[in-house]
């Protein structure tokens, strides 16, 4: 397929992972990719997989400079921007009273923020077009409310709610906000945390079983980022074998 040919997509925490995955799968089906990510060497190695002109930036979503800096380059190499995934996030494993104000501020910065910062910037680019597709991934963890991430899931559900309210706001300017909501995910990231033992006890859950993998993920962004979904905004999929129905 060829949706997205001449289009460009921004895709934050693209190095590894749904966002290295998400990214691939825009760039299979033509679209330049802005690879952004904290992990810079990461980030050139998917911009390497893509092809298609794709390249690497680094950057800290939860600074408002380096996301200002990131979309004056792509303005300046791309001239413009179609495609939005907010990706990038910190996915932590601490119980509630070990949850302090730092570590809350530091989940917020990113996975809130972070949201806010890209969504703000890449917004007023697509306004100059009218067109635009922003996919925000979020958590069916909001849905769960799993144990060991109070601060994670209250994060994910600002950005749910950033979604919904977004849509109302962008939708005179044709652009679409949705949000995808992932189950537990076999990924780089879990496998290094204690979220990895989980796997066991979420697949009890899942009518369909076995583990979902990023590729699983893919297919539900890059629908929701095409064309084709120019009549869906304010939405949610939840995309997790069905642990949970909402």
């Amino acid at each position: 397929m060829t949706r997205f040919i001449d289009q460009t997509a921004i895709v934050t925490g693209a190095a590894r992972g749904i966002g290295r995955a998400v990214a691939r799968q825009l760039a299979a089906e033509g679209a330049r990719i802005v690879v952004a990510d904290i992990n810079l060497d990461g980030a050139r190695e998917t911009a390497q997989a893509c092809g298609n002109g794709s390249f690497a930036v680094a950057c800290d979503i939860g600074e408002a400079e380096q996301v200002s800096a990131l979309h004056a380059k792509v303005k300046a190499d791309c001239g413009r921007l179609d495609v939005l995934v907010n990706n990038a996030a910190i996915v932590p494993f601490i119980a509630w009273d070990d949850v302090d104000f730092e570590h809350w501020r530091k989940i917020m910065r990113v996975n809130l923020d972070g949201t806010f910062l890209m969504s703000r910037a890449s917004s007023d680019m697509m306004r100059e077009r009218d067109y635009g597709r922003i996919v925000n991934i979020i958590s069916n963890t909001i849905f769960a409310g799993t144990p060991n991430m109070c601060a994670y899931i209250a994060a994910k559900g600002g950005v749910f709610g950033l979604t919904r309210s977004l849509a109302t706001e962008l939708g005179a300017y044709k652009i679409t906000v949705n949000g995808v909501t992932p189950g537990l995910t076999d990924t780089e990231g879990v496998q290094e945390t204690r979220h990895k033992e989980a796997f066991e006890f979420v697949e009890m859950l899942q009518p369909i079983k076995g583990r979902n993998k990023p590729e699983d993920i893919a297919p539900a962004v890059v629908f929701l980022a095409s064309p084709e979904a120019h009549r869906i905004t304010g939405q949610i999929i939840n995309v997790d074998a069905g642990m949970v129905r909402w």
